[in-house]
């Protein structure tokens, strides 16, 4: 009987409300969510989450590319099929979050997650896997937002406490390789520490060319296959907006500076391509420093005071362009701390992980 019918004849409330169930559990309400056939789904308008387009979905019969999706503060937007893209934010406390989202040739939406939870093993770990989970880290100092009064301390480890960056084997990698040469540029616009061009560039420069020759003070020799090249200024900007989220990639790696979230010293987006074999390959990378809320400075010094030291964020965000993930609490003395502290330069100098998870990929 017909619902129509069944009210023309006047029939029980209970049979009218079984068939309005029935007719919502048949599929014609309204889609928020992807689904997982081979039917096209409907998302709904805004940013997404990772549970409204989740894994195993199709992001082209979804309509999701060029959409953004966010999970623990970070955000990516979907790239078009072959492709995946991370996100890694460098942070005053130690915490870590960030994660990546792959689309497969097909479309097939799958994500890794460095969401703090786990420990960074000794002797490498792979990150970005589907299971994967980072630890969430801590330091030794207190930071304060610039012009924005005092942070809450949630730094409660130790460096004293860690192993010192010369016996310390820990890192991760993200299943990213440079296999040819990183050409990059500097933005136009202001840099960190209010510095001229040509100085921030040559302490960017300082960073990256740190990574691709393992600089290390373990007497850790130079075998790392790594290059890049400084191509010019431009007027292009990172592709990262002012909540540190991975926008479209422009086929340019910029590095620059502007606003970021305010848990952010300084992001690095990154997008990659299968390869047959090893790792994926880069294809661009973007890095930006967060100049709203922090102060930077080419020059910490003992009257240094919640500076961060520029040289020492560009070698850690230059680790992750050239496939190094972070390393957890406990290991606050490498790199790949996600962490540099404020006055420090020690970030500038490898220690021994940093270098063993470079060697690992090159």
């Amino acid at each position: 009987m017909s619902i129509k019918s069944c009210v023309m004849n006047r029939c029980s409330a209970a049979v009218l409300l079984a068939a309005s169930l029935a007719f919502l559990a048949s599929g014609a309400g309204t889609h928020t969510r992807a689904e997982h056939s081979g039917h096209a789904c409907v998302l709904a308008p805004g940013e997404l989450t990772v549970d409204d387009l989740p894994a195993g979905s199709s992001a082209t019969r979804c309509g999701a590319v060029g959409r953004l999706v966010t999970h623990g503060g970070a955000g990516l937007t979907v790239p078009e099929p072959g492709t995946k893209v991370g996100v890694d934010s460098l942070t005053a406390d130690g915490s870590r979050h960030g994660f990546t989202l792959t689309v497969a040739a097909d479309g097939t939406v799958s994500y890794g997650y460095d969401d703090g939870e786990g420990d960074s093993a000794d002797g490498g770990t792979e990150d970005g896997k589907e299971d994967g989970k980072g630890d969430r880290s801590h330091g030794d100092a207190k930071h304060r937002r610039s012009g924005k009064g005092a942070r809450p301390a949630r730094l409660t480890g130790s460096r004293a406490d860690a192993p010192a960056p010369c016996t310390d084997t820990a890192y991760s990698v993200a299943d990213r390789k440079e296999y040819g040469t990183y050409e990059w540029f500097i933005g136009d616009g202001p840099q960190p520490g209010d510095l001229p061009r040509r100085q921030v560039r040559q302490a960017f420069e300082e960073g990256i060319t740190a990574i691709i020759r393992g600089r290390n003070a373990c007497g850790l020799a130079d075998t790392i296959g790594a290059r890049a090249r400084f191509l010019a200024a431009t007027g292009r900007e990172a592709g990262i907006d002012h909540m540190a989220r991975c926008t479209d990639r422009d086929g340019m790696n910029v590095w620059d500076a502007g606003d970021l979230s305010s848990d952010s010293v300084a992001t690095t987006c990154s997008w990659s391509r299968p390869v047959s074999r090893g790792p994926d390959r880069l294809i661009e990378a973007d890095v930006r420093f967060n100049i709203h809320d922090y102060t930077f400075t080419d020059d910490p010094t003992g009257a240094c005071e919640d500076a961060y030291d520029i040289r020492s964020v560009a070698t850690h965000e230059a680790g992750h362009v050239f496939g190094l993930g972070h390393v957890g609490s406990g290991h606050e003395n490498l790199t790949m701390y996600p962490s540099s502290f404020a006055c420090s330069t020690t970030a500038r100098t490898l220690g021994k992980g940093d270098v063993l998870g470079l060697r690992s990929i090159y």
